[in-house]
């Protein structure tokens, strides 16, 4: 505004001084000028603009810029805590694997005592059915269970009806009995009664648990008296009717029932010995 007041005043002062043909030509300067300054507010007004938006481009990339640095500097520390994390899991999975590998040796060294222990189990079953020979098997039955040697003989062969004296035929059935127990002294020998569930009493005794406890100790009395073994190696237990293989509702049930067992079995402390000689192996 002040430029064109200005510029008025020059001209008519020109005017007044000046020819029309110069006058002519300082109109057509002012003119120019004029534009030119028109253009030149029009340049710096879309150069502020400009400026505002470089200015908030700016300061939205410093920003970013701050944001981005926090991220990295987390993204650092993660990294860190991970690796450390990793270390201590590596550590922790190699002690599992260590454990994992004792555990593995003990249950292989179990596993060869016990096997070693059923070898032994089992060459004793062969030599208890060689040495008792062609008798009836249905009277005379050997098995193994648990790695525990089971022989079971009827009554029959040992016993008159409701007593606990022991006949003939037990003396020939135990002889080859006591014949492989005394060729195995690292074993023991429990002898057990077991009678049917009719109830019986006579003179001194008083029931089916006295009955089968008196036979039991007969046959242990006739293993150590006739034919030597240690008596210290043996056990006598009645079980009455009480451990029934057979129904006894028929009288082939009962007869079943009406037996004997001798059970011939390592000595378990030098069963559990040998188990922990292997496990103690390194």
């Amino acid at each position: 505004m002040r430029v064109g007041l200005f510029a008025l005043m020059a001209m008519l002062t020109i005017t007044s001084c000046v020819s029309k043909k110069k006058f002519l030509e300082l109109e057509e300067t002012h003119d120019s000028l004029e534009n030119l300054y028109l253009k030149s507010r029009e340049d710096l007004t879309r150069c502020q603009r400009e400026l505002e938006t470089c200015n908030n481009e700016l300061a939205r990339m410093e920003k970013d810029v701050t944001y981005l640095r926090g991220q990295n500097d987390r993204l650092i520390g993660n990294i860190g805590d991970m690796a450390m994390l990793s270390q201590k899991e590596a550590e922790n999975v190699e002690k599992s694997l260590e454990k994992i590998n004792e555990k593995d040796l003990q249950i292989k060294r179990l596993s060869e005592a016990l096997t070693r222990k059923d070898s032994v189990t089992i060459a004793l079953v062969t030599s208890l059915k060689g040495a008792i020979g062609n008798m009836d098997d249905e009277d005379i039955q050997i098995s193994v269970e648990k790695g525990v040697v089971f022989v079971n003989i009827s009554d029959r062969f040992l016993f008159r009806s409701g007593s606990y004296r022991v006949n003939s035929k037990a003396k020939d059935v135990l002889a080859k009995v006591a014949k492989i127990v005394e060729a195995k002294p690292e074993m023991e020998v429990l002898v057990e009664g077991h009678t049917d569930n009719v109830s019986y009493a006579k003179g001194e005794l008083e029931d089916n648990w006295d009955l089968s406890a008196k036979r039991a100790t007969s046959l242990v009395r006739m293993l150590h008296k006739e034919f030597k073994i240690d008596p210290a190696r043996l056990t006598a237990a009645g079980r009455a009717e009480y451990i029934p293989i057979a129904s006894n509702d028929t009288a082939e049930g009962r007869s079943a029932n009406r037996r004997t067992r001798i059970v011939i079995m390592p000595k378990l402390d030098q069963f559990y010995g040998m188990i922990e000689a292997e496990l103690n192996k390194k």
